[in-house]
């Protein structure tokens, strides 16, 4: 009889977190009694409990270079199934929970590096007094929505509490300009590029220089979010930072400060316009931002923002998209699937067949592929190449992390200036599926759940130990 490897405790305690779902707990109980049960969990406990790993089979083989000895072998088959499971990497959260957080954790260090500076990132500590905001680009109004303004009471009559699902929707959906806010969503990244050249131009005229003159002596540098409104707008959070021509390590010219910047991004905002052509039926359009345009400085003492709580918001909304306002975060195979989905608003539903009906009008616009999305086609988060880091690089350094704990295991060597040039690693490896059954995503999930709060009770007593060497050395200085 095969060897039970969890506790008689823990399968009670599955069997009743999956309730009494057969097929679920059957599976369950399959996988945590088979024979590779414990390498499989160390399979998922490195992918961090990736909740749709990708799966690969094949072999590799690691060689001395110059004698040509094989030094180490690796096979998948004797992996459980066959196969190695490696995290799927996707930012959605909705999609994959462990990855987005790890994605959510980049984004964080990325935005704060950009703010406060990193040395291990390339990043010097002095970027932190270089005149930065944090600015927030809204879409104008294409119809009343419910709302809850500073009177408390909604124009339709009701106070809607913080979490009404009629918040955001169409007062009179017969009025609403459907039309208008999905071509809104679908061209704002085109209104953002040219918000970037107008800015610098602002910027420019206030310093009482030329455009090109400006490109000598002072760099922009941006790193940006998304948002999805509760009206299913699409509305950007950007970090604007002033640098001197050579980027973060260099100092911003006399004249740059966080006044200047706040008034030309304003003055730039105003002057965004984008033209929608007439296509068939549908007339032509100007596009613009909305009158709200809100700026606040970050950083130094006294300042509105601080810049660990600007981090943490570009993080949070990083790995969101669309599903947060009731929407699939597939695409939309055709119009009929909205009948098998009773749970998407019914405002949604209305901007989803806009997109269907204006697609082919706009046939360069791509609106129906990017239905899912409302008609947005963008990245939700983007920076400027000097800003800071780049999500390649921390996917490396974790990469590298990995990669020495294998050699550690297999006594290779642990260095890579001692590996480089005296091993040849010849691998090839396939696709082979991806994802996890009924019982593998329960126990996953659970992996994840174990991970998350591992680190995240690391995280505060650190925070606790840092606090209490502060406390000391405050209470020294005071002696």
């Amino acid at each position: 009889m095969t060897a039970f490897p969890i506790a008689p405790e823990a399968v009670a305690g599955a069997a009743a977190a999956v309730g009494t779902d057969p097929v679920t707990l059957a599976d369950l109980l399959r996988v945590a009694s088979a024979p590779g049960f414990d390498r499989w969990r160390e399979q998922v406990r490195r992918t961090g409990g990736c909740s749709d790993p990708i799966h690969l089979s094949g072999t590799s083989v690691t060689r001395d270079a110059r004698t040509g000895d094989v030094l180490d072998s690796y096979s998948t088959a004797e992996e459980p199934g066959g196969r190695l499971r490696v995290a799927c990497g996707n930012r959605r959260a909705s999609r994959c929970p462990s990855c987005a957080w790890t994605y959510a954790g980049d984004a964080y260090h990325l935005i704060r590096a950009g703010l406060t500076g990193d040395p291990r990132m390339g990043i010097p500590d002095g970027v932190r007094v270089h005149p930065g905001v944090f600015a927030t680009l809204t879409a104008p109004s294409f119809g009343s929505v419910h709302n809850r303004p500073e009177t408390g009471r909604c124009r339709c009559g009701a106070v809607h509490a913080d979490d009404a699902p009629e918040l955001g929707t169409a007062l009179d959906p017969d009025t609403y300009d459907y039309a208008g806010a999905v071509l809104w969503n679908n061209h704002a990244g085109d209104l953002w590029r040219r918000f970037t050249i107008y800015l610098r131009r602002e910027i420019a005229a206030r310093a009482g220089i030329t455009h090109a003159t400006l490109r000598e002596v002072c760099r922009i540098s941006f790193g940006k979010v998304a948002e999805f409104q509760k009206r299913r707008a699409i509305h950007f959070h950007a970090i604007v930072r002033m640098d001197g021509p050579a980027g973060p390590d260099d100092i911003p010219p006399a004249w740059a400060s966080t006044g200047l910047l706040g008034d030309a991004i304003r003055a730039a905002a105003t002057r965004v316009r984008v033209l929608v052509p007439v296509a068939g039926d549908v007339p032509a359009r100007v596009l613009s931002w909305g009158s709200q345009v809100d700026v606040r400085a970050i950083g130094a003492d006294g300042q509105e923002l601080t810049e660990q709580a600007v981090a943490a918001y570009v993080a949070k909304y990083a790995t969101k998209a669309a599903e947060s306002t009731g929407t699939m975060d597939r695409r939309v195979g055709e119009l009929s699937e909205l009948d098998k989905l009773p749970g998407v608003p019914d405002h949604t539903r209305r901007l989803i067949r806009a997109c269907h009906d204006l697609d082919e009008h706009y046939p360069d616009r791509k609106l129906w592929a990017w239905a899912h999305m409302l008609g947005f086609r963008g990245h939700f988060l983007t920076k400027s190449r000097h800003y800071s880091s780049t999500f390649a690089e921390r996917r490396q350094v974790r990469a590298d992390f990995r990669a020495r704990q294998e050699c550690r295991e297999r006594g290779l060597p642990e260095d890579p200036a001692d590996a480089e040039g005296s091993t040849i690693v010849l691998a090839h490896l396939t696709y082979a599926g991806h994802g996890h059954t009924p019982g593998e995503s329960w126990l996953a999930a659970s992996i994840a759940r174990d991970i998350r709060l591992n680190r995240e009770t690391a995280r505060e007593v650190l925070t606790d130990l840092d606090r209490e060497g502060d406390d000391r050395a405050w209470a020294a200085e005071a002696a």
